[in-house]
């Protein structure tokens, strides 16, 4: 039976210590997980010669470090793989799939890396630019077609961390999230001439790490401490009016530049900012479109300051300039469905309000569901739903 569906994205609950919640987590999404082996096995496919056993190879080079920087990682992978009746190569392979990506680029037809520097647009904004002094923090989440019918909204409570929510590809660890200490995680991968395929801790470990965090400087430390595997970046907010923004290339402490919010504002793309990153980005040839979106998303956002709504953001989030390539991203049709990426969900996270505004698919078109995020008690509808639809 599929899980109830939040906004249209199916929600599943789970409770109990890492490798009992990742059994919960393949039971109730066993379809959808191995939905998602499909997808990525046809992806690899259309772009490499590599078969899904020559990518489960791969992604088995990232044990060791997951073990040595979250533990409890391998553990609910482990559960997953248990409840959804496969491997755990499978379900590693699937939370390595960017760096698997990176270490396949240039040896099939086409660059598989040129997909990754098309995801997402993320932004927060501080009590001095928003209506009522809240901390609103969220994003576009943009992806590959496939993942429109693979999307989760994973609900946990637990004892071994604050509960949280992320929204996520079935199979994964997580993605975008919140959790219960009111820290909220956003992020845009990016692609850099620095990506060495060494192992290190892969990029959606380092994201499920970040919702354990009881506070914004557990986060930062999490990011500058982990040995990391691949280029990203980290938007991070927390309810008492911080944010702050973490572009990172491979390696240790020195691979991580600090971005602040400038007149209570941040947002990203897909492009290095930091002046000393800059030079490593290899994003020209691969993405201009997100010098467009990060304007798009900043001009909107400094129009609307200091009085910035949730209505607001998501008239920015449903921007349409440089179609069919903006910040809602509608898929170039000019491209085969392998290599088309679009808009998979739109979420905010008001964090005064403890709510998520959370919308399935294109944000000029959808839905925008209200839930409260209210610990212990999980996920609550607060019936609000409203829609926001503007034209192409």
């Amino acid at each position: 039976m599929e899980p109830a569906a939040y906004a249209g994205i199916p929600r599943i609950s789970l409770t109990g210590p890492p490798r009992q919640r990742g059994r919960q987590y393949g039971e109730q999404a066993q379809a959808r997980i191995r939905q998602s082996m499909v997808a990525y096995q046809r992806v690899f496919a259309h772009y490499t010669d590599w078969s899904w056993a020559k990518v489960v190879r791969q992604a088995s080079r990232y044990v060791r470090a997951i073990e040595d920087f979250a533990p409890a990682a391998i553990e609910e992978m482990r559960g997953i793989a248990e409840g959804a009746g496969v491997t755990f190569g499978d379900v590693l392979a699937l939370n390595v799939r960017s760096e698997v990506m990176f270490a396949s680029a240039g040896q099939g037809r086409a660059n598989l890396s040129t997909v990754l520097a098309n995801e997402c647009t993320s932004f927060a904004v501080l009590p001095e630019a928003s209506r009522g002094g809240h901390t609103l923090v969220g994003q576009n989440w943009d992806w590959l077609l496939h993942a429109r019918d693979t999307v989760l909204l994973v609900d946990v409570r637990r004892d071994d961390g604050p509960d949280y929510v992320t929204i996520v590809e079935a199979g994964l660890l997580a993605k975008t999230g919140v959790n219960a200490a009111g820290v909220a995680t956003c992020t845009n991968t990016l692609v850099s001439l620095l990506n060495d395929q060494a192992p290190g801790v892969p990029y959606h470990v380092l994201l499920r790490k970040l919702l354990d965090a009881p506070s914004i400087t557990d986060a930062v430390s999490d990011v500058i401490t982990a040995d990391k595997a691949l280029s990203a970046n980290y938007l991070l907010g927390q309810v008492d009016g911080l944010a702050i923004d973490l572009e990172v290339v491979p390696g240790g402490p020195g691979s991580v530049r600090v971005l602040m919010p400038e007149r209570g504002l941040l947002a990203h793309t897909n492009h290095y900012v930091s002046p000393e990153f800059v030079k490593s980005g290899n994003w020209l040839a691969m993405n201009p479109g997100t010098f467009f979106r990060l304007h798009c998303m900043g001009s909107d956002l400094e129009r609307e300051a200091p009085d910035i709504t949730v209505e607001s953001l998501r008239k920015a989030l449903s921007d349409h300039r440089n179609f069919p390539q903006g910040v809602c991203a509608h898929g170039d049709r000019r491209r085969s469905e392998y290599e088309r990426y679009a808009t998979i969900a739109s979420v905010i996270y008001d964090l005064d309000a403890r709510e998520i505004h959370l919308a399935a698919g294109l944000p000029c078109q959808a839905s925008y569901q209200t839930y409260r995020f209210e610990p212990p008690g999980g996920l609550a509808e607060t019936g609000q739903a409203q829609r926001h639809v503007t034209s192409a």
